[in-house]
């Protein structure tokens, strides 16, 4: 159990890692993607620092501050909850599988957090 634990939150610390590169760097898919769900430009650095955050608090339940991992976990989870729910009250359907990517990570990180 404990393999999955590490492997899981490793692949979620890389993806929220690159997905806060892409907003803080402005990428142009972030650009793209956050005008279809009505997301202003100048929430990118916050988004992306979040996002960061989240990760580097998975990598500090790693190396064993369980407590500082969960509270990362929910946090990314409330996180993606809110990424989902800005795609359907913009009803942006279509692009409702990278947050959900996202967010089954983050539950999947938080459950083995927790079981670890």
């Amino acid at each position: 159990m404990f393999i999955t634990y590490v492997v899981v939150t490793a692949v979620t610390i890389a993806a929220n890692a690159g997905i806060a590169v892409a907003d803080l760097a402005k990428a142009d898919f972030v650009l793209a993607n956050s005008a279809k769900v009505d997301v202003p430009r100048s929430w990118l650095p916050m988004l992306g620092t979040l996002k960061a955050a989240g990760a580097v608090g998975l990598l500090l339940g790693l190396l064993g501050f369980q407590a500082i991992g969960v509270a990362a976990a929910i946090g990314l989870v409330a996180f993606y909850v809110g990424a989902i729910v800005a795609h359907v009250r913009a009803r942006q359907i279509n692009t409702i599988a990278g947050p959900g990517v996202f967010l089954a990570m983050a539950v999947a990180s938080l459950v083995l957090a927790i079981a670890a």
